[in-house]
This record gives C-alpha cells, sequence and structure tokens, in this order.
C-alpha cells in the first residue's frame, strides 16, 4: 500500500477535502444552481463533470509533479514552499473578499444532462485557481524524494472526489433550503470563510515551520 500516504497527512487532507468542499466557489455555483434552475439530474450532472475535470487534473499533477520529484527533490521543495505562500494568500483572499455564490433561480432554455456535464467539465478545467492549487496543493502532503510521490499524488485526487461527491450529492437534495439558508443568514457564509482561512493558514505556517 505505496501509496497510501501517512495517517497524519492522510487526516489533514482529509480535514482540507471538507473545508475545500463547503467552501462555495464556481463548481458550487454551478451545480446548485442547475439544481435550482432545471432539476436535481441537471444538478447531479453538473457536479459529475465538475468531478471528471478534478480527475484530469489529478492526473496532469500526479504526472508533473511525480517527475519533479524524480528530477530535483530541491524544486519539488522550492514548490511546497510556493505554495504554502499561496496557501497563505488564498487565506487573505477569503477575510478579505468573502466566498462567491449566488444561487438564483436562472430562467432559460433546460439543457441536456450531457450539456450540464459537459459545462461542468469546461468550468473546472478551465479555471486558472483550481490549476494553480492542485499544484501547489498536493505536494503539502508529500515528502520531497519520495518515491512512491505518483502514486500518492493520484490516491489524494481519487480520495478527494470519494469525500467531496457524497456531500455534494447532499447539498444538491438540499438545494433549496441551502440556497434559502445562505440568502437569509450571511454569516454562515462568513463563518465558511473564517474556517477555510484558519485550516489553510496552519497548512502554510506548518510547512514553513518544518523547512526552518
Amino acid at each position: 500500500m505505496d501509496f497510501l500516504p501517512e495517517p497524519s497527512a492522510l487526516l489533514a487532507f482529509t480535514l482540507a477535502a471538507v473545508v475545500l468542499t463547503i467552501t462555495p466557489g464556481p463548481d458550487m455555483t454551478l451545480f446548485l444552481g442547475r439544481t435550482l434552475a432545471q432539476g436535481r439530474a441537471a444538478g447531479f450532472a453538473a457536479m459529475l463533470g465538475a468531478c471528471s475535470g478534478v480527475l484530469v487534473h489529478t492526473t496532469l499533477a500526479a504526472v508533473g509533479l511525480s517527475a519533479l520529484v524524480a528530477a530535483s527533490p530541491e524544486a519539488f521543495l522550492a514548490l511546497k514552499v510556493a505554495g504554502a505562500a499561496y496557501l497563505a494568500w488564498l487565506a487573505v483572499q477569503a477575510i478579505r473578499k468573502g466566498s462567491s455564490l449566488s444561487l438564483d433561480r436562472e430562467a432559460g432554455e433546460r439543457q441536456s444532462l450531457w450539456a450540464n456535464w459537459l459545462t461542468g467539465v469546461g468550468i473546472n478545467l478551465l479555471n486558472p485557481k483550481i490549476i494553480l492549487f492542485f499544484v501547489t496543493f498536493l505536494p503539502v502532503f508529500v515528502g520531497a524524494g519520495d518515491p512512491h510521490a505518483g502514486q500518492k499524488f493520484f490516491f489524494l485526487g481519487v480520495y478527494f472526489i470519494l469525500i467531496a461527491v457524497p456531500m455534494s450529492i447532499a447539498m444538491i437534495v438540499a438545494a433549496d433550503r441551502i440556497a434559502l439558508a445562505l440568502k437569509r443568514r450571511p454569516k454562515v457564509m462568513r463563518m465558511i470563510d473564517w474556517v477555510f482561512a484558519s485550516v489553510f493558514s496552519a497548512f502554510a505556517i506548518n510547512i514553513l515551520m518544518a523547512r526552518v
């Protein structure tokens, strides 16, 4: 089971994945918005499209990052430090600007499930923040010079999907109530922003302290 990270790293990744899943972003806006506008089937299709995009990002990151580990552990270590800075920046942005989520019932032509799936794939694959996040986030949980880095990167990406899908399904099923709660209770959104900022600040500090 060389592809499994250390238990402490896996526990930390699980926490990060949960926080990421409940933090509003483009993917959540898409599948909840489609659920409200076109029904749960459309929401599920959009969600599965976003998950397909995550799988592509995971594969590309696993191939590229594992090659970097093999070629230059020092460069990989530098990437981890850069990733810490990026996580800290995300934390600051979460507090300064907050989450963006619009869940109005949009009027318009109903799309096929295939079209909703493609939209989910496209929004995920073409989001530069997601690309940058995967390149800088996954290395946090794998040591420089790890001979099984590629397997661990791929495992973590798939594991992230396994965590996110059940939670996303629950959100789609409860989309109406979630939309109403977020509109009536903006403090809930701010609480999520602070949780996100706290968790990712802790990751950034942990990486930097470990490299001193």
